[in-house]
């Protein structure tokens, strides 16, 4: 058991928690917050949907312990809140529910989405509530009953409504979709988050600028880490100049074709009984000056639909005098459709991290001729759950002060 401080529905809770327990389970059965419904308990309905700091997450895979010191909001705490009355009433009005079990969730979900995208069209509604399913309604009054709140919304706006938070959005409007970024760290990444992606940001010439405005990019999730390869810089930045080498480091990816600068490639991810197989394309920026490259891309799984933008930057630099090379990696992406519901688990940053560990050790072996923790290429798939179980074992033992 773990002792734990939360937030819900701005009641202060603190209280002993099994390690185990999802936050789907602790707030009905602890709480008695039995208007957060739980359906498929694999993260895959929404019908759980609650938010967590403000941020729209599946309570079915979230684990409590996870959740220590944030602030949690059920459908129960939206009672003095205008625009989810609003929404409450359209749903009523357009008939957006019959057995009602999904509307809990969807509400949340409904009153992320208005927040968020002001101006959404029906396309761009139904996109975002890819992650919501209903089994009654055909979403035909669930869409019609947002699209009423937006228009009204624009006649009569409310005044002290909070800022929409920055989060991962599902995609950005119908622009140049970009040709960069390796998608197979951007679908591994996130295959653990929402659907058609089209890049918003504009391509600049410099790798350095671009590493510049790393994590300013509205609705992205963006993650930082690095790692450290026992060999000097030179050695290291050639070698990540080297797609074919740099590909075999990723278990279950499969370059089809490249130059010096554009890539493309699948990569194979598996996560339970879901499997999923992302082409896509990627476009590399070096500046050999500054050791610093940007790897821009966009993918597409052609099973679920679901697609991916990411970039991932890199700066090298020396560590040990010379001896030995840090490689610092920003990952940000974002995914859309079927599979962008993984992301919302709070175990995602984890396994990202951990990820680039594996990375950064296949990059080792590669270097020193040695053979890899495991065979890349195209007849391995990458086992996302083997991964995330690995990760939450690790959360596991350090609630215990045992340390990985």
């Amino acid at each position: 058991m773990s002792v734990i401080e939360l937030t819900i529905n701005n009641r202060a809770i603190r209280g002993d928690v099994a390690a185990r327990t999802h936050l789907g389970d602790f707030l009905r059965d602890n709480q008695n917050l039995t208007g957060t419904h739980l359906g498929c308990e694999h993260g895959v309905c929404g019908a759980c949907t609650v938010l967590l700091d403000g941020e729209p997450v599946r309570s079915c895979i979230t684990f409590t312990v996870a959740c220590d010191h944030q602030k949690i909001r059920t459908i129960e705490g939206f009672d003095g809140d205008e625009l989810m009355k609003r929404l409450r009433r359209s749903f009523s009005v357009h008939h957006g529910l019959q057995c009602g079990y999904c509307t809990p969730g969807m509400l949340i979900t409904a009153r992320d989405i208005v927040r968020r995208f002001p101006d959404a069209d029906e396309a761009r509604i139904r996109l975002e509530l890819s992650g919501n399913l209903c089994r009654c309604t055909g979403y035909v009054g669930i869409v019609n009953a947002i699209k009423a709140v937006l228009a009204d919304l624009k006649e009569s706006p409310i005044t002290d409504a909070s800022p929409a938070p920055v989060r991962q959005a599902a995609a950005t409007a119908a622009q140049p979709q970009a040709a960069g970024q390796f998608q197979t760290f951007a679908a591994v990444a996130t295959a653990p988050s929402d659907e058609p992606a089209r890049s918003s940001r504009e391509d600049t010439a410099s790798p350095v600028a671009n590493v510049q405005q790393t994590g300013a990019r509205k609705g992205w999730t963006a993650i930082d880490d690095s790692f450290v390869v026992p060999f000097p810089l030179d050695q290291v930045w050639a070698f990540m100049g080297d797609l074919p080498s740099v590909t075999a480091c990723l278990p279950g990816a499969e370059l089809i074709e490249h130059d010096s600068e554009k890539v493309k490639g699948k990569i194979a991810i598996k996560f339970g009984p879901m499997s999923a197989n992302f082409a896509g394309a990627a476009r590399l920026e070096r500046d050999d000056a500054a050791h610093r490259a940007v790897m821009r891309g966009a993918g597409q799984d052609n099973i679920s639909r679901s697609k991916a933008n990411g970039d991932v930057t890199y700066a090298l630099s020396d560590e040990g005098n010379g001896a030995h090379t840090r490689v610092a990696v920003t990952l940000e992406y974002m995914l859309q459709g079927p599979l962008a519901q993984f992301s919302r688990s709070g175990l995602v940053k984890d396994f990202v991290r951990r990820m680039i560990a594996d990375f950064g050790a296949r990059i080792t072996a590669q270097l020193a001729g040695a053979d890899m923790p495991a065979p890349a290429g195209p007849s391995t798939r990458l086992n996302v759950g083997s991964l995330v179980w690995s990760v939450i074992w690790g959360r596991v033992k350090r609630l215990f002060g045992r340390g990985e």
